[in-house]
């Protein structure tokens, strides 16, 4: 690991509150709380309060994130956090369903878990 990454993996509990931009440079939201892999203990997904009547958590992958002083930019686009599925969360993790629909619908290789409860992310 590069200090850039354990520096970026050590910093994730400053990231709550931070703007987070799509792509493009377009906000996104405010960063509520970020995933976990429990297995590895990276950054996998964050979510973001979005719109502005009937607000709901929306989760939006961190793969390749740009940090930056105000805010945090991620290497998705505003419609596909818009498209994204709802995600009731029951607890602090993600069941394996869920985690393979977010996988899925951000085009992401998703390896399923190899533990028994089949869970993989937690929020950190």
């Amino acid at each position: 690991m590069t200090d850039d990454q354990g520096q970026a993996r050590w910093s994730v509990a400053e990231w709550h509150g931070k703007m987070l931009l799509d792509c493009n440079g377009e906000k996104i939201g405010k960063l509520q709380d970020v995933y976990v892999d429990v297995e590895t203990d990276e950054p996998q997904f964050a979510t973001v309060k979005e719109g502005l009547i009937g607000r709901h958590l929306t989760f939006v992958p961190l793969g390749g994130i740009q940090i930056g002083p105000d805010d945090l930019q991620v290497s998705v686009t505003k419609e596909q956090v818009r498209a994204a599925p709802d995600i009731e969360m029951h607890g602090e993790e993600l069941s394996q369903t869920d985690e393979s629909k977010l996988y899925h619908h951000y085009e992401l290789n998703y390896v399923p878990p190899d533990s028994q409860s089949g869970r993989r992310l937690a929020r950190r």
